[in-house]
């Protein structure tokens, strides 16, 4: 169902008050989608690992040691570029646990497998101390 125009007239009034009054924010929420990007940036961190590893094995074969450095770097950002972009691109859903944990085993095998450092540490000392 399409907005009357009295709708339309204070839609365009909201959207002109928050670019007058956030135009960085404005400019941010009007790019588009943010999978997209994250696609973009996927795909470049997978063009980066593939250069990086010709790179890192023309290194050896021309003798140069810093050659086969740089490739290696990047690779390595090229890696790193993809992990941090993953989960945007593919829409993927964190698991979390049934106290809401990240993280947490989707397996059920008790959650003390999945527990923070400090959290065993801690319940070792009240036991401890308890006895």
């Amino acid at each position: 169902m399409p907005l009357s125009e009295h709708e339309q007239r204070l839609l365009e009034q909201i959207e002109r008050a928050l670019v007058d009054d956030d135009p960085k924010f404005a400019s941010s929420v009007r790019t588009g989608d943010r999978r997209l990007k994250a696609r973009r940036k996927l795909q470049l961190g997978a063009l980066l690992v593939l250069v990086g590893l010709a790179v890192l094995v023309a290194g050896p074969v021309t003798g140069s040691v810093p050659l086969g450095v740089l490739g290696f770097l990047v690779a390595f950002g090229g890696v790193i570029l993809g992990v941090l972009n993953y989960r945007t691109a593919t829409g993927a859903v964190e698991v979390s646990g049934p106290a809401g944990q990240r993280g947490a085993s989707p397996t059920g095998r008790g959650g003390r497998g999945r527990q923070p450092m400090k959290n065993r540490l801690e319940e070792r000392f009240r036991r401890r101390y308890d006895q």
